[in-house]
């Protein structure tokens, strides 16, 4: 198991630049990668988790960065945003999955 993710694996996994996940720690205090030698990011699963949050709350339901901090500012916000962030990644999982099943299938 993994401590640490780079700023790169973390943009890849989101399909997004590390200019965005650079700004986005500069605009959510939430997201704070420790930093080590030459000021190398580092980002723990809590980071990770928090960047995905962003995402889902700009990318996929299309808040602007000023509507996602006031959504995380609500009380109870940020619980009900990360679940609602986790059932899509799962969803998107299971996508994938079932995508995977039909070309097995037609390929029969």
């Amino acid at each position: 198991l993994k401590m640490y993710f780079s700023i790169q694996e973390v943009a890849q996994e989101l399909s997004v630049t590390e200019t965005t996940l650079r700004y986005w720690e500069s605009e959510f205090r939430q997201i704070s990668p420790k930093k080590g030698a030459n000021n190398v990011r580092r980002y723990t699963k809590e980071d990770v988790k928090m960047v995905r949050l962003v995402y889902h709350l700009v990318k996929e339901r299309g808040l602007t960065l000023a509507g996602a901090k006031q959504f995380l500012k609500k009380n109870g916000a940020f619980e009900l945003a990360e679940r609602n962030s986790d059932v899509v990644n799962r969803l998107k999982e299971i996508r994938e999955e079932l995508l995977g099943i039909r070309a097995a299938l037609d390929f029969l």
